[in-house]
């Protein structure tokens, strides 16, 4: 059973967020866990209050999230519940960082699953700011589903890599599922402007290989400036459902993540952005 964690602010992209999910594992047996964490809203609220009034914000807003948890709940399972799924719903006092990872350790989930932005976003960036942090610090693949991305099977997934670093395998069995399931294309493409590859790269490069069974695998190699370049050049010439992407330390990724914002850097992307961190659990 696949173990999906959706985070939500009750927002229309964190709506869109889960018609997508649940279209993406219509049909595999998964459990659902939604969680709303509301510690930042209560310290914003109650910046100048009491420890009296503190007590009473959160009390109100813990009451609020539970009740918005249940209607996303009934209006999931309106008219009927699929048979294949089962739901968990959480209202924590935490950060979304800290309420993420945590559930990701209790529950051992396999995938987090989210809008590109919330309640705050800005019409300007592809990537809220609270996306950004789940990516960097978040020990799952996470999902990101950009707000006016209309669902499609990921039939064509583009997955940019250098072959530098071995990889996990529960990570890549993720990818292969879905490829698998839906009969997708995976392109694995090298940006580079070298034509060969060292024996370390070779050697995971088979990995990917023999670990993407079930996917109809390709490997490219593109010239390319930096792989900005040639995502972006990549994205324009090819059809592309779903984008995957390594982040890992010293990874082109993180680099890209731990520098200002994504959009600083250029990011944009229109089609769901999975990020896999490449740790072992």
């Amino acid at each position: 059973m696949k173990k999906i964690l959706i985070p939500t602010d009750f927002s229309k992209n964190a709506d869109h967020a889960i018609d997508y999910a649940l279209n993406l594992f219509r049909c595999t047996r998964s459990h659902f866990y939604f969680v709303h964490a509301y510690a930042d809203e209560v310290y914003e609220i109650g910046r100048s209050k009491s420890k009296v009034d503190l007590d009473l914000i959160k009390s109100e807003l813990e009451s609020k999230a539970k009740l918005a948890l249940e209607k996303t709940l009934a209006y999931i399972q309106d008219p009927i519940s699929n048979p294949r799924h089962n739901y968990s719903i959480a209202a924590v006092f935490e950060s979304l960082v800290d309420s993420v990872n945590n559930l990701v350790n209790q529950e051992n989930i396999d995938l987090v699953v989210m809008g590109t932005k919330g309640v705050t976003m800005e019409k300007t960036t592809s990537f809220g700011s609270n996306t950004v942090q789940v990516f960097k610090y978040v020990k799952c693949p996470v999902l990101a589903v950009p707000e006016n991305y209309e669902y499609q099977e990921p039939k064509h997934i583009l997955f940019p890599t250098d072959y530098q670093l071995p990889y996990k395998r529960r990570e890549l069995k993720l990818l292969d599922n879905i490829a698998g399931f839906f009969k997708s294309e995976v392109h694995c493409v090298y940006f580079t402007k070298f034509d060969t590859l060292s024996h370390r790269q070779e050697d995971n490069k088979r990995f990917v290989e023999g670990t993407l069974s079930r996917s109809y695998i390709f490997f490219e190699n593109q010239q390319a400036n930096t792989v900005l370049e040639g995502i972006s050049t990549y994205t324009e010439n090819h059809k592309v459902d779903m984008l995957v992407m390594i982040n890992s330390r010293h990874s082109f990724l993180e680099d890209l993540l731990y520098r200002s914002t994504v959009d600083k850097m250029g990011l944009h992307t229109d089609v769901p952005f999975m990020v896999m961190q490449n740790i072992a659990r």
